[in-house]
């Protein structure tokens, strides 16, 4: 925007955006707001919009425009114009301090917050803003909101104030604390009829417990609590306090890292929220779910707060087990939503006792969790007019994947079979029977731990399984579903009982014909071979009439492709003369409609009617899982079969070239098919590479690269491929340097990033000194450099990947032959760009990268320090020299001190995790 706009046509674009029915138009005003907003111009503008105060949507827009310039553009001010901007924006929220402006309200106040947080000539803020408001009462809602965003702006991301500066802002709050909690506290006795503003005073509380600033002996004692408590145990509380006080007693438990520096308040929040038992209980009876699921947040964060006591002495003092069962009671609640907030607390006590690993205390806990994990399969069970098979992927089948998860994570405790006992059970003390949907919750509770029923328990499941295989015909069909399932998941104890391996594959394969249960049959069929291989050789001819026919079952794509799975690993078990005709009736069944296709000369779209990518992915699926066992010297058997079908497979990759969704797909089969034989498909290296290349030239699929990868770390370390592997790489680098060096090419192409580096990494792997000694090695050095700030977890991963493969080259295997010719090529490309790779690290971790990416970044550095700590000692120092100590307000980033303390970190670092420890410390100085 070259020239300040009219405020005119700003507020014209304003009503466009919110009240032209023209879309297009809406677009052009969005588009041009945008831009405005990021103007220099945009500071002058909002102040003026706000003092006109015209309508609501002009005065939002302003004081979103402020907030954001304040969080993004701080530096564009000069600081002698801060007190000045301070100033306007108390004024502009004394001016609209009308509820109708609440929203603009919001913003405003947030503005003032980011603003006292980059403001340092600003001293004690909230205390001055105390003084400021607290004089008026009607200036009370307006003081609050802007105490409840205070604190908690001091975490925000979008300021990029530095550690230093946040800790001396917490400090600053800390100091004005007990004033706060007057001020709150005298709030709450004054307001206490007025629900709005006493849910504020809550909201505010909590925010500063969320700080850990507030004297917490203060608050034990203080009356605000009393009312907090109060409020809670009032059934006739409005739901918008009541959630509001809930808050803040959370916030308040969440608060006490420590139970033993603050015992006044443990003990005062105890005894509360143990009062509010029955107000629960009352809140079920008039069905309020609202204050049940605060209740349960109450109490699962009150079990969380004390569970080390518990665990430490339970049933004494604050480790009092009636804790547990108030959070049971939760768990019972009808209503899945308010159990569902119990969860997290259930695996942080599972993760416990596992460590603790005491026969005592599971004892203590045992019968807690039989109440569970009883309560959670009530909570499984379907609607009674439920029809069809239960749906996994909506809200309640994504609640059933949780419950057997936990059910999982919870179950040690009293063991896997006997949970699986207790549910049968269970279902046989129902006389006349249970109910469809009381058996299938049962069902699908005993499949969560089905997987480890011990091999000699020979009690319970051989009744389970004879009740599946002799299922009426008229059984509902979710519980034929949940039987099949289970059967899968049983798949070790079959393999210890093969006797019940063939009614169960003649129940599943009759299974496969029933659309709605051949996809669960399928997957449980795979179980079943990838874990009893050996005993199912002899049916695999079974199987393979299965596969043939699979096109005419109803299944769905991946359990089509688990099926080919677990033929391909049964297959592999046969002896190797049956081996390749087996591989042979499997793959052809797919490369047979592949290669139909090629011929009728249609080019099909990735997810059209008729996609290749179906007969790829299952023929990926079958080579990856096809494994012989294939002594030295004898041929793989799967190699005239490879050679035979590489015809068919490189017309696909030339056919559809352009569909990258299908490139990909042939380029994973035909790594797999390699992985498959290994050497023994030497002979497709030169077709395969001259292809690729030529491809690549055209359409940078980054799959290429990942594929020449896999050909480097199979034939790597054969001197007669390397030459044309070598070609291969200086072909790819050419237009994949050409992607990378266009604007934002690292940003937009991070597969080409990942893919390129894991195919240098493997050539430093395989033969060290034929990339080393390559004219390549320059350039790929200096893009790796440029890619260190890269902000993208794979793609950066593996540039670090190549670093260390690199260094390596000059530190290890330090017996073998080569290791003085490696050292002579690593060392001068290593110590020629040392100071840069260290700038590199030092610059992605504090400006670029997120901090659980900063280990990859150490561990480099750390194997820089032990090639040659010196030189590191000397490029680190500059490297420090030259980032900015101060923000553009004068706000200290890192101290002399600081940048002293980190290079001796660093540099007397003995192991990767001090210097990573280092890193993300030093990082926090600058955000």
């Amino acid at each position: 925007m070259q020239a300040a706009p009219p405020v005119d046509t700003v507020i014209q674009a304003v009503q466009t955006l919110y009240h032209n029915p023209d879309v297009a138009e809406k677009e052009r005003a969005s588009t041009w707001l945008g831009d405005f907003q990021r103007s220099i111009y945009a500071w002058q503008i909002s102040d003026e919009l706000l003092q006109r105060k015209q309508d609501v949507e002009s005065c939002y827009i302003a004081a979103q425009t402020m907030r954001t310039k304040i969080q993004y553009s701080f530096h564009e001010l000069p600081v002698e114009s801060h007190e000045s901007l301070r100033n306007s924006l108390i004024n502009h929220i004394e001016v609209l301090s009308d509820p109708n402006f609440q929203v603009i309200m919001t913003q405003l106040c947030l503005a003032l917050a980011d603003l006292a947080l980059q403001m340092p000539q600003w001293r004690n803020s909230a205390s001055f803003l105390i003084q400021k408001f607290s004089s008026n009462q009607t200036h009370v809602p307006i003081l609050l909101e802007i105490l409840i965003v205070l604190p908690e702006e001091i975490h925000s991301r979008s300021l990029r104030l530095g550690q230093n500066r946040r800790e001396e802002f917490s400090q600053e709050l800390t100091e004005s604390a007990p004033a706060v909690l007057n001020l709150l506290t005298a709030c709450s006795e004054t307001y206490q009829n007025d629900h709005r503003i006493l849910g504020r005073v809550f909201k505010c509380l909590a925010s500063w417990f969320y700080l850990q600033s507030l004297p917490t002996r203060e608050v034990a004692g203080s009356k605000i609590l009393t009312v907090n408590f109060q409020v809670l145990m009032n059934h006739n509380t409005p739901s918008m306090l009541h959630e509001a006080a809930s808050d803040n007693v959370v916030a308040a438990l969440y608060s006490m890292e420590d139970i033993e520096e603050h015992p006044e308040l443990a003990h005062a929040l105890y005894q509360g929220v143990m009062q509010l038992h029955e107000a629960y209980h009352m809140a079920v009876a008039e069905e309020d779910i609202d204050k049940c699921v605060n209740y349960s947040r109450i109490f699962t964060e009150l079990a969380e707060a004390f569970l080390e006591v518990m665990v430490e002495s339970p049933g004494r003092n604050l480790g009092d087990l009636r804790i547990l069962g108030a959070v049971l009671d939760c768990v019972g609640h009808c209503q899945y939503e308010v159990a569902e907030i119990t969860f997290n607390f259930w695996y942080r006590m599972s993760e416990i006792l596992y460590k603790r690993d005491s026969q005592i205390l599971n004892d203590v806990f045992r019968p807690y969790i039989h109440r569970l994990i009883t309560a959670l399969a009530g909570h499984c069970q379907l609607d009674p007019d439920h029809e069809g098979i239960p749906d996994e992927h909506d809200e309640f089948g994504d609640f059933r994947m949780r419950v057997s998860d936990l059910v999982k994570d919870v179950v040690y405790l009293v063991g896997s079979t006997t949970c699986f006992e207790q549910m049968f059970n269970n279902l046989a003390s129902h006389q006349g029977g249970a109910s469809w949907e009381i058996t299938e919750a049962a069902l699908f509770t005993m499949t969560a731990v089905a997987k480890n029923i011990l091999p000699e328990e020979n009690g319970v499941v051989p009744h389970v399984l004879q009740a599946i295989i002799n299922l009426p015909p008229s059984t509902h069909v979710a519980v034929k579903y949940t039987s099949t399932r289970m059967l899968g998941q049983l798949a070790e104890w079959i393999e210890k009982h093969p006797d019940y391996l063939e009614p169960i594959l003649s129940f599943l394969t009759d299974n496969l014909r029933i659309d709605s249960l051949a996809s669960v049959a399928a997957t449980s069929l795979m179980n079943l071979c990838s874990t009893c291989q050996d005993p199912m050789r002899k049916h695999f001819d079974g199987l393979l009439q299965i596969v043939q026919a699979m096109d005419s079952f109803n299944l769905s794509h991946e359990a089509g492709v688990g099926l080919l799975r677990g033929s391909a690993m049964v297959l592999s078990k046969m002896p190797l003369d049956k081996i390749c005709e087996g591989l042979k009736q499997l793959v052809y069944v797919q490369i047979t409609p592949l290669s139909q296709s090629l011929k009728s000369g249609e080019v099909v779209k990735s997810g059209a009617k008729g996609d290749p990518t179906i007969w790829l992915d299952r023929l990926a699926e079958i080579f990856r899982h096809t494994n012989p066992l294939v002594m030295n010297g004898e041929a793989h058997p799967c190699q005239p079969l490879i050679q035979d079908i590489w015809p068919i497979l490189s017309s696909a990759c030339e056919r559809y070239q352009a569909d990258v969704k299908i490139i990909e797909r042939c380029c994973r089969c035909l790594r797999f098919a390699i992985r498959c034989v290994g050497m023994g498909s030497v002979v497709l290296l030169n077709p395969l590479v001259t292809q690729m290349v030529n491809i690549y030239r055209v359409h940078q699929h980054s799959c290429f690269l990942y594929l020449g990868s896999i050909l480097v770390d199979e034939y790597g370390k054969d001197e007669g491929c390397i030459a044309g592997l070598l070609e291969m790489l200086q072909a790819f680098i050419v237009p994949a340097f050409q992607l990378l060096q266009g604007e934002n090419g690292l940003r937009d192409h991070p597969d080409t990033v990942d893919d390129l580096f894991r195919l240098c990494a493997r050539f430093v792997q395989r033969n060290p000194l034929a990339i080393l000694g390559s004219s390549v090695m320059q350039s790929v050095l200096e893009c790796a450099i440029f890619a260190i700030t890269l902000a993208h977890r794979e793609a950066n991963a593996s540039v670090m990947k190549f670093f260390r493969d690199l260094i390596h080259c000059a530190t290890e295997k330090q017996d073998k032959d080569d290791f003085e010719t490696r050292v002579t090529l690593v060392k001068p490309l290593l110590f020629s760009h040392g100071e840069e790779i260290t700038k590199g690290i030092i610059t992605a971790c504090v400006f670029h990268l997120p901090s659980f990416m900063v280990p990859d970044q150490g561990d480099v550095l750390f194997l820089l320090m032990k090639l040659d700590r010196a030189a590191v000692c000397t490029w680190l120092e500059t490297t420090l020299k030259s980032l900015p100590t101060q923000n553009s307000v004068g706000t200290v980033n890192a101290t002399q001190k600081q940048l002293t303390d980190f290079h001796k970190a660093v540099t007397k670092s003995e192991n990767q995790k001090e210097i990573i420890y280092a890193l993300r410390d030093f990082a926090r100085l600058f955000r």
